[in-house]
């Protein structure tokens, strides 16, 4: 499946379809290097066009503009998945764009992807599937409870999912998903949720960062804590899969795969992101290189550089709530965070997107703690970002 190419040197232009915090990091990533970076966004003012050379705005379906836009590149990747595949078909031929079109397709729909993983004998949880207007309550009994609900396309950050304790919990589930695709997967009670991201060449090599270990809110990642604190053979396993995932679907770029540790010490394959991951943002401050830096060499055709961890870190997100405050007349005021706090600790590095707009539960940042174990991280990282 990967497409042959040319090595693109520094000087080259590398076209990013996406234009969030993932592509401005890419863009600084890329930069740095030499390279041009041209941005393709359907939102005008996107956090990754203000630091691109180029931003052109316009639907993923227009494809007169995406084929101007592919003729101006040298390569292309992306920072978000949720691309139509059709589009990326028709321009194929125009300019190499890695990950193959082939790999989004079966990440961005999760029937095609919880089937690959099945296809592939890699461990996942027990699931089913529904078509739209099907029997949601079948599939429901069939996996077990409990279980959540998901909508099959298109789904991030718990958006689209719904989960079901018992029988009473059925009847909303058939009223959400009526008109849509579902995967019904079983809930998995587990002790930790891991993450690796990896890179892998078009010849073939592979390097993989450290394992995070993630913690959610509210299905929003909250804190990642490098290294996980999980027993050497669990994160060995992690590492494993990812290699394993990365070879058979044949990826070229960087990949995020999302993970599930039980009790007993199993680990389940949940999701795959074909691009760099909010969990990776560790990389910026506390590897050798960055995952943004290894998605520039590993889709130009560079060789890969090292993940080697640098020290323990804590990423933690920060979210458009840290902005909005609750007046004595319950009016919500929005003020800018204390900074100046949060950076008069040396130990801290913090990066904004440049969004505009502060939503509860838009990710507007992030900052990292460096220490000598994760669990010094981690205590700090929490002390700053109550007080943030």
């Amino acid at each position: 499946m990967s497409q042959p190419s040319k090595t693109v040197l520094p000087g080259g232009t590398i076209g990013v379809l996406g234009g969030g915090q993932l592509g401005r990091m890419l863009a600084h990533a890329a930069t740095r290097l030499g390279y041009r970076v041209h941005i393709y966004e359907p939102e005008s003012g996107c956090p990754a066009g203000a630091v691109a050379h180029e931003e052109v705005n316009a639907p993923y379906e227009d494809l007169a503009a995406l084929t101007a836009f592919a003729r101006r590149c040298d390569v292309i990747t992306y920072e978000f998945e949720n691309i139509p595949a059709a589009s990326l078909r028709a321009i194929e031929a125009i300019t190499p764009q890695f990950p193959h079109w082939r790999v989004l397709e079966t990440t961005q729909n999760r029937s095609r992807e919880k089937n690959w993983l099945k296809r592939h004998g890699i461990a996942h949880a027990r699931f089913a599937e529904v078509a739209a207007r099907g029997d949601i309550a079948a599939g429901i009994r069939a996996v077990g409870f409990p279980s959540v609900v998901k909508t099959a396309d298109f789904g991030y950050d718990g958006k689209g999912q719904i989960k079901i304790q018992d029988e009473g919990d059925i009847a909303k589930a058939e009223q959400a998903f009526a008109a849509q695709a579902c995967v019904i997967e079983q809930w998995i009670h587990h002790v930790a949720e891991i993450s690796v991201v990896i890179a892998r060449s078009a010849r073939g090599d592979m390097q993989v960062f450290p394992p995070a270990e993630n913690i959610h809110t509210n299905h929003i990642l909250d804190l990642s804590i490098v290294p996980a604190r999980v027993a050497p053979e669990v994160a060995a396993t992690g590492v494993r899969l990812a290699r394993q995932i990365a070879e058979q679907i044949d990826l070229v770029g960087v990949m995020g795969v999302e993970m599930f540790v039980t009790k007993t010490g199993e680990v389940l394959v949940n999701e795959l992101a074909p691009r760099t991951h909010n969990s990776g943002h560790y990389t910026i401050d506390a590897c050798v290189i960055s995952q943004f830096a290894q998605q520039v060499r590993a889709v130009c055709g560079l060789p890969l550089g090292n993940p080697q961890l640098i020290s323990p870190v804590v990423m933690v997100n920060i979210l458009g709530d840290a902005w909005l405050h609750q007046t004595e007349s319950s009016q919500v005021e929005v003020r800018e965070p204390d900074w100046a706090m949060l950076l008069a600790d040396p130990a801290v590095q913090l990066h904004l997107y440049g969004k505009g707009e502060h939503r509860p539960g838009r990710k507007m940042g992030h900052f990292t703690v460096r220490a000598e174990t994760a669990d010094a991280a981690l205590a700090q990282a929490q002390k700053l970002k109550a007080r943030l």
